[in-house]
């Protein structure tokens, strides 16, 4: 089963595509990463792994040859109809146009997020921009966003790390259009 999120008609977003990322995307992605702070910048390895293992659960926005957008998710293998979104970074150049809302919406339409129910992603409580992208997304479809502590600093990130929030979003079926 496959889901049509209506677009939102923004004048310059509607330039921007998406695709899945190859291998060949690690290191543009990690530069991204790099240039979106308070993101965590991971190693390249990581990013490269990520374009290449988890490509049908990860997306690239681009305009112009230029990589604006990204998205690392998963769907773990113990929750099936969950989508696991790691990290959302989007450029400079592309902010308050609203394509972090439209590349998760672009993922939810793949077939292999066909049987989704739900979105899961931790965020700092420090994090607004992050909050403020999920909680909209949620408002936007009619979902509810539930969230508690998750990776805690000092139980699991040796206090090198703020405690992560694990964030769902319940999708609702009805805020969902079916694609014929």
């Amino acid at each position: 089963m496959t889901y049509h999120f209506p677009k939102p008609q923004q004048r310059a977003a509607a330039q921007v595509t998406f695709r899945q990322p190859v291998k060949e995307d690690g290191s543009e992605v990690w530069k991204l990463v790099a240039a979106c702070p308070p993101l965590d910048q991971n190693s390249m390895y990581m990013n490269v792994v990520q374009c290449d293992h988890f490509a049908e659960t990860c997306i690239i926005a681009e305009r112009d040859g230029q990589m604006l957008g990204w998205i690392s998710g998963h769907i773990p293998p113990e929750s099936p109809q969950t989508l696991f979104v790691w990290q959302v970074a989007v450029h400079a150049d592309a902010r308050g146009l609203g394509l972090g809302k439209q590349m998760l919406r672009e993922l939810l339409t793949r077939d292999t997020c066909g049987n989704v129910r739900q979105m899961e992603t931790t965020i700092t409580r420090s994090n607004a921009a992050s909050w403020g992208l999920f909680r909209s997304f949620a408002r936007d479809l009619g979902g509810e966003l539930t969230d508690a502590p998750h990776y805690e600093r000092e139980a699991h990130l040796d206090g090198q790390h703020a405690t992560e929030h694990l964030v769902t979003i319940s999708l609702p079926r009805k805020a969902l259009r079916m694609v014929a």
